[in-house]
């Protein structure tokens, strides 16, 4: 199965598929990016209560970095990647030291940095992954949003601090939204139904965005997102979505509603170079 389309291309390298934007390979002189599709697993680094996964589990996350890395030409080493926790929290990243560690120990899900050969890294298996590029200040930012993460809006917390820290332009921001769970498939109950319409009720016609399926609710979190920045400054021009749903590709993308307990984890991958 090949999935590229007008927004991404589909590619396989030294045993590994991932997908590539378009855009941004307009730009490969100055990031590199990719996200991982296949068999191959990365799997949780932590347990829910925090401590660590076997160790087992820790070398083949490791080697699958290794490899994906390798693929596309960066350096496992240059890997930062904090411990989502479908929070709004977010860290600017400085330095990294040379450890080879995948985690840090802080719960984060927006990591931003303007420093070379840095790899900010994400993780999914059906919540939305954004990458930000500003080709102007030269900005990179790798996201995680998940359904509580619309909820926080964390994509426009991502935009507002790249414009307070490093002096960005939202007009300038290319975003791309990665592949994850569409409304086909989004299906919610009256609880999380109620808590999106609360939310997002300022953005008008709520039926653009939800529909009720017999008892339950249809959410179109991509839609969310993508008005939601607009209103922060980006241009709609500048957002290159995937248009792939995890669900619908669960035989090469990995989805939590899919695989259920024994899901995988998929990694978003974006540096300057």
């Amino acid at each position: 199965m090949n999935l590229s389309n007008e927004k991404v291309v589909h590619k396989e390298e030294k045993t590994q598929e991932f997908l590539q934007f378009r855009k941004l390979l307009e730009y490969s002189d100055i990031i590199s990016h990719c996200y991982s599709l296949g068999l191959d697993k990365t799997y949780r680094t932590f347990n829910p209560d925090g401590t660590e996964l076997l160790k087992a589990d820790y070398e083949n996350n490791l080697n699958n970095y290794k490899t994906l890395c390798e693929a596309n030409k960066m350096d496992y080493k240059n890997i930062v990647k904090a411990r989502q926790a479908h929070t709004d929290n977010i860290l600017n990243i400085e330095n990294i030291e040379k450890s080879a560690t995948i985690d840090t120990t802080q719960n984060a899900d927006s990591l931003i940095t303007n420093k070379k050969n840095i790899i900010l890294t994400t993780t999914n298996a059906d919540c939305i992954l954004f990458l930000f590029f500003d080709p102007v200040k030269k900005v990179i930012a790798n996201t995680h949003s998940g359904w509580k993460g619309t909820l926080q809006e964390i994509s426009v917390k991502t935009v507002n601090k790249m414009e307070n820290d490093y002096g960005c332009n939202p007009r300038d921001i290319i975003v791309c939204i990665l592949p994850s769970i569409r409304q086909c498939h989004f299906e919610v109950d009256n609880e999380v139904y109620e808590m999106f319409y609360n939310q997002f009720k300022k953005l008008g016609n709520v039926d653009e965005f939800i529909v009720q399926d017999g008892s339950k609710w249809k959410i179109d979190t991509v839609l969310i997102n993508k008005k939601i920045l607009e209103q922060a400054g980006i241009l709609p021009q500048n957002i290159e979505d995937s248009m792939l749903c995890s669900v619908c590709n669960k035989d090469i993308i990995h989805s939590f509603r899919a695989e259920g307990a024994s899901y995988g984890l998929a990694t978003a991958m974006i540096e300057i170079v």
